[in-house]
């Protein structure tokens, strides 16, 4: 079982891409403890790489680059270690691919072009939400403006449309909702992947967007299985942000509200809801449900 499963394995599927190295790792509980455990000492390091390279070259290259160094150290442990996990895994269980690239019967154009409309939906009527919150803190509004407006568009674009999207669905999707779909109800599942998405943002005026936008994104990819879908809609949400970020009427301004009359900004979000319970309704019609199961082609021994 162990040699037919080995070439089984490396057999027609790369050994060391994003998707398929980590397919033997569904983390429980513990193990989506330690992913985040791990996220936080690779943003530790990525800050420790930061300031050193700021000393060899200056605060000006760091100012502008930093983003693009230090976001992606920041997941080079829990890549790491879940791929030292699957790699453990390897010969003992049955693959399951982060990414199936199901679309069911309604195709993959009408799911992208869902996807991209659901996600500019949802991420507007979020906004009433952060609303509620206190001002942010000034040191944490001059960072969020020197990240989307100072730094050089195309860094931010290669870290916030690239970076982020890649990264950020492997871990949260294909890895820790993927493995909660196993051992828990779906609903359930995608709600805790939700609020581990919003966790890595660090802040509250981030998270909480984040965990209604991971709500939806979990949603899909529990309906889809597809990651490469909402690796899309992530880049849709913020790409968008980094475009409203360089349009000058968009700058001074901390909400739609303050560019839109009320009637402008409530028929907004009624429409927008109401792409959001389309997109749902047309998800559930798939009738495919991405609960992990193994490679087709490693089919179950008769004891298993």
């Amino acid at each position: 079982m162990a040699t037919r499963h080995f070439f089984k394995r490396h057999q027609g599927r790369g050994s060391y891409d994003l998707f398929s190295s980590y397919s033997h790792y569904l983390p429980g509980f513990g193990g989506i403890v330690m992913l985040l455990i791990l996220f936080m000492l690779g943003a530790l390091l990525g800050n420790l790489v930061s300031i050193g390279l700021g000393y060899i070259f200056g605060n000006g290259f760091i100012e502008n680059y930093e983003m693009l160094i230090s976001y992606p150290i920041m997941f080079i442990p829990p890549l790491l270690y879940a791929s030292v996990q699957s790699r453990l895994n390897e010969y003992s269980t049955i693959g399951s691919p982060l990414d199936r690239g199901g679309f069911g019967s309604k195709g993959w154009f009408m799911l992208i072009f869902i996807g991209i409309f659901s996600t500019i939906a949802a991420a507007y009527i979020t906004e009433p939400v952060t609303m509620l919150l206190p001002d942010m803190p000034l040191w944490l509004e001059e960072t969020m403006k020197k990240m989307l407006e100072n730094t050089p568009v195309w860094v931010t674009l290669i870290s916030v449309s690239v970076f982020a999207p890649l990264f950020e669905e492997w871990l949260c999707r294909g890895i820790v909702l993927r493995g909660l779909l196993k051992t828990m109800r779906p609903f359930s599942a995608i709600a805790v992947s939700a609020a581990f998405f919003a966790i890595l943002h660090m802040n509250p005026w981030q998270a909480i967007p984040a965990f209604l936008l991971g709500i939806l994104f979990g949603y899909a990819y529990y309906k889809t299985g597809s990651l490469k879908l909402t690796m899309l809609m992530h880049c849709v949400n913020n790409t968008c942000a980094v475009i409203l970020s360089r349009i000058p009427e968009f700058k001074d301004a901390e909400t739609f509200m303050d560019i839109l009359s009320p009637w402008a900004y409530w028929s907004i979000f009624a429409a927008s809801l109401l792409i959001v319970a389309c997109s749902i309704v047309i998800l559930n019609s798939i009738g495919r449900k991405h609960i992990p199961q193994p490679y087709p082609e490693y089919p179950a021994c008769p004891h298993q």
